[in-house]
């Protein structure tokens, strides 16, 4: 059931952010949509490309480094969500970052594990720690995992090492703008 529902609650807040209908809990009335307007790139690796081994569980299992630009000036705070879209199970959340300061344009590589850090607070991931947790698919086709940059119109009431689900519901309704990223990676 909690795979269930932190799928449901991870593709309602990105399917937000990335302008699709949805539908709330109380009015049923479609949730307006910002505009994809932040720009998100790494110099590890261009969109669409492989993720270098040592950003996964194959490697150094270290965050890679993200850069992004078209932060609106009515944000009050950023999250980063990593998410596997094609894992066996449906949806596998592999990082949440939040509450980072809106004045930030980047995360260096190897954000260190723990509820807390100089760039904000982390969510337990699917993986069951706090912190980012690279790619770790099982062997065959390649899986595809979006780094999201989210523009919150507020800050995310939870305190460092709350689930994932939680964080990203908290955020659900308070997306002003997004922008991601998308690495594959296969074994």
């Amino acid at each position: 059931m909690r795979r269930a529902a932190l799928l449901y609650i991870a593709v309602a807040v990105v399917a937000a952010a990335a302008g699709l209908a949805l539908y709330g809990s109380i009015s049923k009335k479609p949730a307006p949509a910002p505009p994809p307007t932040i720009s998100v790139y790494s110099p590890a690796f261009p969109n669409g490309s492989y993720i270098p081994s040592q950003y996964t569980c194959d490697g150094a299992d270290i965050s890679p480094p993200l850069n992004w630009s078209g932060v609106p000036p009515n944000a009050k705070s950023l999250m980063v969500a990593v998410i596997d879209i094609d894992a066996p199970g449906g949806s596998f959340v592999h990082w949440v970052l939040y509450n980072i300061p809106p004045n930030t344009s980047s995360l260096p590589s190897g954000v260190p594990r723990g509820t807390a850090t100089p760039y904000g607070l982390q969510a337990v991931n699917d993986f069951g720690f706090s912190g980012y947790g690279g790619p770790c698919p099982p062997p065959g086709k390649p899986h595809r995992y979006i780094f999201y940059v989210l523009a919150l119109n507020a800050t995310i009431d939870l305190p460092g090492g709350s689930p994932a689900s939680e964080v990203l519901s908290a955020a659900r309704g308070h997306v002003v703008a997004y922008g991601e990223l998308v690495g594959l990676y296969g074994r």
